[in-house]
């Protein structure tokens, strides 16, 4: 039950504007929050940001584009670690600090969905970094898939440390090293490269 979760997320991947609307609409989401670095698509136009927010309002979803607060692909080069963004350098600005207090302060007043495009939230910063952050904020995350199922943050990190290759904790291991160990892993595979 979505009623469970302070605040969900969503990829739009190559989803039709009428399934991803409907995704959104058995979810409840009442607010888009966009985390796209640049919110455009060549690919699937409908996604651009002024088709998707005049889309959503017919829909009667808010639209509030936050990709440069809380936006996967850094502008500031010193936020690129040997060429990939850094997750937890950006984690650590006062920028993304004050997207989370707004998501934060949005989720009080409406049902937020964080929308990126990646389908898989295991293969987005959406997941990686901004959800993160938000469940460490103590919020409940959960992750709309495209079945239309909503998956919790707290199985999605199981997820991440099975890929990651983690054995099971036992009583001596550390379980928040283990699952910060996978994060930093996952988010270096996955995360923008800087362009040359």
């Amino acid at each position: 039950m979505t009623e469970n979760f302070d605040l969900l997320t969503i990829g739009h991947s190559n989803l039709p504007p009428d399934r991803f609307a409907a995704l959104l609409q058995g979810a409840r989401v009442t607010a888009i929050v966009d985390v796209r670095s640049v919110a455009f698509s060549r690919r699937f136009p409908w996604f651009s940001q002024q088709r998707l927010a005049e889309r959503l309002a017919r829909d009667g979803i808010s639209y509030l584009p936050m990709g440069d607060a809380l936006g996967g692909r850094p502008r500031d080069a010193a936020l690129y670690r040997d060429g990939v963004a850094d997750y937890e350098a950006m984690a650590d600005t006062s920028a993304f600090r004050a997207g989370l207090d707004r998501v934060t302060a949005e989720a009080r007043r409406y049902r937020v969905c964080l929308m990126c495009a990646e389908r898989e939230p295991l293969d987005c910063h959406r997941c990686l970094l901004v959800g993160r952050a938000l469940a460490a904020r103590g919020l409940a995350i959960g992750h709309v898939l495209v079945d239309g199922t909503v998956e919790p943050h707290t199985t999605t990190e199981q997820r991440l440390l099975a890929l990651a290759g983690a054995a099971p904790a036992d009583l001596l291991d550390d379980a928040a090293a283990r699952l910060d160990h996978a994060y930093r892993r996952r988010s270096r595979a996955v995360a923008a490269r800087a362009k040359p």
